[in-house]
């Protein structure tokens, strides 16, 4: 039954994460492709824990978590760039 879930969730995500690079790719503004890339990062991380569960390894659980603290981060700093024109003062 867990292994149904699982792929059934890998198709999900998958085309959430198609989704995610298309709007990426035809963003009208840099709002929504900063927006885009922060999702991308989401589902990025949902894939690996997904590969965690459906390989039973906490290795992706931890690559996970790597990915999420670089995503913030790296949407932060887009976002803070966007809106002041530098990122550190």
């Amino acid at each position: 039954m867990l292994n149904i879930a699982v792929s059934i969730s890998f198709a999900l995500v998958s085309g959430a994460l198609f989704l995610s690079l298309w709007r990426l790719l035809r963003g009208p503004d840099k709002p929504d492709r900063i927006l885009a890339l922060d999702t991308l990062y989401i589902n990025t991380i949902a894939l690996l824990v997904l590969l965690g569960i459906h390989l039973s390894s906490s290795l992706y659980f931890e690559a996970a978590l790597l990915i999420a603290m670089m995503g913030f981060v790296g949407t932060v700093a887009l976002c803070k760039y966007l809106l002041r024109g530098d990122i550190i003062e």
